[in-house]
């Protein structure tokens, strides 16, 4: 029997951006951009859209994912997750190495196959499309073809059909639609449905900050013409004002439920004085259709802090055959507290992010710890730092690494980063006996408080709000705002990680650091 429950807003708190999400049978599969960090693309699985259990990552080999030279918010861009026929395709776009790419595989849970580039398929932003005659089409977006930008953000959808298994375009791609407003910028994140006898292109544009906005238009062919929604936008809150809570709506994608109930997945961002810190996240809304068009939060026209379902509730905790429970609890359920003994670990569990491709050896999980080994690039620059970290998922949050940094030399250092990019980051560092909370901004360090420190001691840091405060073995080093670690002022596409490293800070050393264990708690 099916009741109403109720999903929480965010669906998926802290850096989730460019959501898509499919459903097969009585199952959801979310997928999420992850920029410079590897695995790539995020995948979580539910049964209820309320509770999601994270099943992998859909790109965990260095051979799907050159990073190298990756800026924090190039590398993977939006992807979108589609299935058909008994099998799964993610569509994304590797900007710094490849372009536009599909993966398949059998079972969402993995493996996935190697990349298949598509060599016409210039621009980002990619979407699948399976038409009831079988046939499968590209949509993307790409600058103007007529000569190029007229100006910053001048870019145009165009459609293709797909040959799916010498992975090319069959015959000519059609730019078809530039969005809702005249003069839009940044038409993306393209997606073609099929309902109520229409072919629509539902898309963002406004870029993906202050004006970003769902707009959606429709088409008797899927080559059009297209016809805007006059109601458009169907979603948006740039007319919120620059204090509302929750911004930079759109980017959505949409499912429908074996109760006929239509649901709308979205990115939004929750900035506090106007600081977004944990970047784009993910949102759920319920929608109708009305004259046959899309009318999101009927009443509303916005987004809510709960949505209803009418689903019956699930629990991945609960449900042996839930890949929480098969994998034996190994990834951690998303916004909840985590508590990491690594020395009771096999593996990290899929939460875990690392910074571009990592070396094989950088980390050993041992009967006494995590053992990282001191990597020589450090947490500044554009490289593969031995950085291992999780989402920042929370406004207010205490993380804590206990370690054991005894076999550091002169002028090494390990410790615990609250990281925004290579450029803005704070961190709880150790070196050469002491332990300095350190804040990075547009590359500039600096000192905001020290004290002497052994070899093994406990690191926090303490995160109020914008505020910021580091402890060592319980002593407050200092108190620092972090509002530089956000979006407004750092730029780009990511949101705040805090994870642990350690770093020979540019010589080649065998030394290392033991972690103990590392949490994280919201409050």
């Amino acid at each position: 029997m099916s009741s109403n429950i109720y999903a929480d807003n965010p669906i998926m708190p802290g850096f989730y951006p460019d959501p898509s999400i499919c459903a097969v049978g009585e199952d959801y599969y979310l997928c999420n951009s992850t920029f410079a960090y590897f695995p790539g693309l995020s995948l979580m699985h539910s049964k209820d859209l309320v509770h999601w259990e994270q099943i992998g990552n859909v790109l965990d080999r260095d051979s799907q994912l050159p990073l190298e030279g990756a800026d924090h918010s190039a590398g993977l861009f939006a992807p979108t997750i589609r299935y058909n026929n008994g099998t799964f395709y993610v569509i994304c776009t590797n900007v710094t190495h490849g372009g536009n790419f599909i993966v398949t595989a059998e079972n969402p849970e993995g493996p996935w196959s190697e990349p298949h580039y598509l060599n016409e398929a210039d621009g980002i932003d990619p979407s699948l499309f399976f038409d009831d005659d079988g046939k499968c089409y590209y949509i993307g977006t790409h600058p103007n073809p007529d000569g190029g930008p007229k100006y910053n953000g001048d870019w145009y959808i165009y459609i293709a059909e797909l040959d799916l298994e010498n992975w090319c375009f069959k015959g000519e791609k059609k730019d078809v639609w530039n969005g809702a407003l005249k003069n839009c910028i940044w038409p993306e994140g393209p997606h073609i449905y099929k309902e109520n006898g229409y072919y629509y292109i539902m898309h963002a544009e406004g870029g993906t900050g202050p004006e970003h906005a769902i707009m959606i238009c429709r088409s008797k062919d899927i080559f059009g013409p297209y016809t805007g929604n006059p109601k458009n936008p169907i979603l948006t809150h740039r007319h919120l004002g620059n204090d509302y809570p929750v911004k930079y709506v759109g980017h959505g994608d949409i499912v429908k439920t074996p109760n006929g109930e239509w649901f709308m997945t979205m990115l939004a961002v929750r900035p506090l004085n106007r600081y977004t810190t944990m970047g784009r996240e993910t949102f759920l809304a319920k929608f109708i259709w009305e004259e046959d068009w899309p009318v999101v939060n009927p009443g509303t026209g916005m987004l809510t802090d709960k949505v209803e379902i009418n689903l019956p509730e699930w629990d991945p905790e609960k449900d042996p055959d839930s890949y929480t429970c098969r994998s034996g609890h190994k990834t951690s359920i998303p916004g909840r507290d985590k508590e990491y003994v690594f020395s009771s670990m096999k593996e990290l569990g899929d939460e875990f992010l690392f910074l571009r491709n990592a070396s094989s050896d950088m980390y050993e999980l041992t009967s006494d710890g995590l053992k990282l080994h001191a990597g020589k690039n450090n947490i500044k620059e554009v490289a593969s730092p031995s950085y291992i970290s999780i989402r920042q998922q929370h406004h207010h949050f205490t993380a804590t690494a206990s370690l054991d940094a005894s076999s550091l030399k002169d002028g090494e250092c390990a410790g615990l980063v609250l990281m925004q990019n290579n450029l803005y980051n704070l961190r709880a560092e150790i070196t050469d006996g002491n332990c300095s909370m350190i804040l990075c901004q547009d590359g500039k360090d600096e000192v905001i408080g020290q004290t002497a420190a052994g070899t093994s001691v406990s690191i926090s840091v303490v995160v109020d709000g914008l505020s910021a405060k580091i402890l060592c073995d319980g002593k407050e080093l200092g108190e620092a705002s972090v509002a530089t670690l956000s979006t407004e002022v750092a730029g780009g596409f990511v949101g705040c990680t805090v994870g642990i490293y350690a770093s020979s800070c540019g010589k080649d050393s065998d030394s290392y650091v033991t972690f103990k264990n590392l949490s994280y708690k919201a409050g």
